[in-house]
């Protein structure tokens, strides 16, 4: 038997046999599922036959070997957990998702029998003592760098090689909520549940202790972004959405956090500033809570969703704020969590808790 010939066999072999682990997988899915579903029904399952995490890894690595990863099979678990009836990809379980159009047999060739190489590099970013996690990451692509928000309150700045250029420590009783960064002002704007934090990152030594919080909130503050408009100078307007279903927004200006005024409480570790001493206006556009908020250059408007399921996701210019007059509104069944604007193909993409999305054509 020639190679060419021996090597045809044995990709055919490789692809039947994985054929075969697909339907045993196919089949042990449909039975977690249906588990789950009983469950959820309320009816009685013995123990003995309960399909627990650990007895699912074992069985997905006994059809598919140790290619798979513990973290890729247990997110694949817990979202087969979470809505049983929800739709399933055997390549999840590979940390890989792939189109409708891709075919098992395309991936098995002898240069492509690795799912998925994933790069990463562990960040250890000193002075972060407590357990917490990241709420917030933002690119700022013309200054090339990364902002980060915790949680807890540690904000800090990476450059293109993820090295420490900045960070600090907000000292509130609320957690972070959301941050962003003052093209205009070149500071770092951040929301807690209660506050607005304004922190100048180019500050030297202890200087990069101190911020601005804007207080008190009528709300709880859930989301927050930057309008960046050409046309501003020395401004910024930021937009918040809250647990009340507001948008609010926002004007700050160079002169509200002046030299002289950083200078005379240097040693202070943070400056609070009445919010009714700011221009804001606010409107209530949603019946729940604003999940997400973004302002859409492109399209020259505001776009922001909520679980609400009549008033779901909002288009609007920043002009229908100070107004009642009527908005571009779309309602979905379960709301929207999220959403995200693609500029080449102009189409607005939702998503919502059972991981389904809405395309939208602006």
């Amino acid at each position: 038997m020639d190679i060419g010939k021996e090597k045809r066999l044995s990709i055919a072999l490789q692809i039947s046999n994985f054929r075969t682990a697909l339907k045993g997988f196919e089949k042990l899915v449909e039975h977690v599922a249906a588990q789950k579903r009983d469950e959820r029904a309320g009816l009685f399952i013995q123990k003995e036959d309960v399909i627990d995490y650990d007895k699912f890894y074992t069985a997905v690595q006994e059809l598919f070997g140790p290619e798979v990863k513990n973290q890729d099979v247990k997110c694949f678990y817990r979202k087969l957990c979470n809505n049983p009836d929800a739709s399933t990809d055997w390549c999840e379980i590979f940390g890989y998702l792939s189109s409708e159009e891709d075919s098992p047999a395309s991936h098995m060739d002898e240069e492509n029998l690795v799912f998925l190489v994933s790069r990463k590099q562990r960040i250890v970013i000193s002075g972060s003592r407590r357990r917490d996690v990241i709420k917030c990451i933002v690119k700022i692509p013309q200054l090339d760098l990364l902002i980060t928000a915790s949680q807890k309150g540690l904000i800090t700045v990476f450059n293109s090689q993820m090295r420490v250029q900045a960070s600090t420590n907000v000292m509130d009783t609320s957690w972070i909520t959301g941050c962003d960064y003052l093209s205009q002002l070149k500071r770092i704007v951040a929301t807690t549940e209660r506050t607005i934090i304004v922190w100048d990152y180019k500050a030297q030594g202890s200087g990069q202790e101190n911020y601005f919080v804007i207080k008190p909130m009528d709300h709880c503050l859930l989301c927050v972004c930057v309008v960046s408009l050409p046309d501003q100078l020395c401004r910024d307007d930021i937009l918040l959405g809250d647990d009340g279903g507001f948008v609010n927004k926002f004007t700050v200006n160079s002169d509200d956090f002046g030299l002289k005024q950083a200078k005379s409480k240097k040693k202070l570790q943070s400056q609070v500033l009445d919010s009714k001493n700011f221009k804001s206006v606010k409107r209530k556009l949603h019946n729940d809570w604003v999940m997400k908020i973004r302002y859409i250059t492109p399209l020259s408007c505001f776009g922001s969703c909520s679980l609400d399921s009549v008033h779901s996701l909002v288009l609007e210019s920043l002009k229908r704020l100070e107004d009642n007059l009527p908005v571009r509104e779309f309602s979905m069944p379960r709301g929207a969590n999220t959403f995200c604007y693609c500029t080449k193909a102009n189409v607005i993409v939702t998503g919502d808790s059972d991981e389904t999305g809405i395309i939208l054509y602006s």
